[in-house]
């Protein structure tokens, strides 16, 4: 009885240290980022961008309804996500895993086994020389009783069954550290999942402003070719009529086959991006035709631009957050190694049936159990902890290292996309004057060559002005627009912060002793 009472105070004991048992290693403590100076105060001061509040759907400012939907077909259809779904699931999968390490586990188990003992193993210790078969017996299963010389033990029966049990006392916060390692692990892969609805908003934007442009680049050759046909007959005639030159006929066939020339790449560029798209969507090769094969004008992107605060750029970015997570469990793997120099404790228990023969298996008497604490203390391990630890130390290093060049990188492309805005901005206005120029030039030039009153290298000068004008124009209106996604995409645009898609937040250890080796 007093080692019923003994054991039951012990456990009680230990469960009490386990309420307020400490969890060794350094706590997590978030990052603070601040904005640099430059792109504090430089960003409202862009052209085309304000600090109004902002917009995760970002590609909704260019009002095209197309790629509107081509962005949400994307973010439901997409492999990539998907796969990039799965992880999440496993990495959910690994944080059940690692939180069963501090539960009790228990098992139940039944068997019934035809054993034999061996006459020259433990039996020898009685000094008792080899018994004969039939000596053996249920009640004397090792046939010891018999002093005569036999051919060695009968095989016997051995019928049992009940309940394991072991807990693990986590008294230095191995169990809870590794949980909060895999949770923080959890939220680094779903901040993962985030970051590539960001980039993959920003590629289907990308991909389908480079087919626009592909588009008009072509209706531009091919208004060109239309207009150096005309000038090629109008060449021939002139000199039929005596009035032209050889020369300039000869140029201005040249110029309609280069011109022409220039078509089918085109036409292949476009039928490339649309197939890329279609990729992106998770779509069959050619499936975009019918939808995306008539020519439209590249959207343009509103005249003001809401980019929110840049202090909140920190938030807003999932692979800062991401980063930051993979950090969290870097340092929660330090507790982890470093709870493993000290000593653990288990409670162990069982309770079963034992007998000989079946028909006593359920009697009273047939009981056995076992119950009490095991102490495991490591002693020497041949450097194995001190290695453990001395890694994690260094992946937490790591981990704060790739955290700060993540942030730094994020300013940066932040700057470098407020200065791309702001320079294609001016470019746009500039090649839009020099286009209405050069048209004026060439009008001019065409009509005075119809009269006689210039030669033909005028106008063919002018004509090529015009055509690399225009090509000019529509690449500066890409350039503009792809700007524009390289923004949002710099600024977190994607995702929804507010929602935060079911991101797992880590619950972190109570505070208490900060264990040092």
């Amino acid at each position: 009885m007093c080692f019923f009472i003994n054991t039951r105070r012990l456990i009680v004991a230990l469960c009490c240290i386990t309420v307020g048992g400490c969890a060794v290693g350094p706590d997590f403590a978030p990052p603070v980022v601040s904005p640099p100076i430059h792109v504090q105060r430089g960003a409202p001061d862009q052209p085309a961008v304000s600090a109004d509040e902002f917009s995760p759907d970002w590609w909704t400012f260019f009002g095209d309804p197309v790629l509107s939907r081509l962005e949400r077909e994307a973010a439901a259809q997409n492999l990539s996500l998907k796969a990039a779904a799965a992880r999440v699931e496993q990495s959910r999968a690994q944080v059940g895993i690692a939180g069963s390490v501090a539960l009790p586990q228990a098992a139940a188990g039944v068997s019934g086994l035809r054993e034999m003992a061996s006459a020259n193993g433990i039996l020898r210790l009685t000094g008792e020389p080899e018994p004969k078969p039939e000596a053996a017996s249920g009640t004397d299963p090792f046939g010891t009783a018999s002093l005569e010389q036999g051919s060695g033990p009968a095989p016997y029966n051995l019928w049992q069954y009940g309940l394991t049990a072991s807990w693990e006392i986590d008294l230095w916060g191995r169990a809870r550290r590794t949980k909060e390692a895999a949770l923080a692990s959890l939220q680094a892969n779903q901040y993962a999942v985030e970051g590539m609805k960001v980039s993959l908003a920003a590629e289907v934007a990308r991909t389908y402003l480079d087919l626009r442009e592909a588009q008009q680049q072509l209706a531009v050759a091919i208004e060109n070719r239309t207009l150096a046909q005309h000038t090629l007959r109008l060449a021939k005639s002139r000199e039929s009529n005596g009035v032209g030159t050889r020369f300039d006929a000869a140029s201005a066939g040249a110029q309609l086959a280069a011109v022409a020339s220039s078509l089918p790449p085109l036409r292949t560029k476009a039928r490339t991006l649309m197939n890329a798209l279609a990729l992106l969507l998770a779509r069959e090769p050619g499936s975009l035709e019918r939808e995306l094969g008539a020519p439209l004008a590249i959207p343009a992107p509103p005249a003001v631009l809401p980019v929110g605060r840049p202090g909140d750029l920190a938030h807003r970015r999932p692979d800062i957050l991401e980063a930051e997570a993979r950090l969290h469990a870097a340092i929660a793997k330090i507790g982890v190694a470093k709870a493993s120099f000290y000593p653990s404790i288990s409670l162990t228990g069982s309770f079963g049936m034992q007998a000989l023969d079946f028909s006593n298996i359920a009697d009273w008497g047939s009981r056995q159990f076992v119950l009490g604490p095991v102490l495991n203390l490591p002693i020497f391990q041949g450097g194995r902890l001190k290695g453990q630890l001395a890694l994690t130390e260094a992946q937490q290093q790591e981990g704060a290292i790739a955290f700060q060049a993540t942030v730094l990188k994020a300013w940066h492309e932040v700057d470098d996309a407020l200065d791309w805005i702001g320079s294609s901005h001016a470019q746009q206005q500039s090649l839009q004057t020099a286009v209405s120029e050069s048209q004026t030039a060439y009008r001019t030039a065409q009509r005075r060559y119809e009269q006689g009153a210039s030669d033909y290298l005028t106008v063919l000068v002018s004509q090529r002005d015009v055509l690399k004008n225009q090509q000019d124009l529509i690449a500066a209106r890409r350039s503009a627009a792809v700007a524009v996604v390289g923004l949002y995409k710099a600024l977190g645009g994607g995702w929804d912060l507010q929602a935060e898609a079911g991101v797992t937040s880590v619950e972190r250890p109570p505070a208490g002793v900060t264990a040092h080796d």
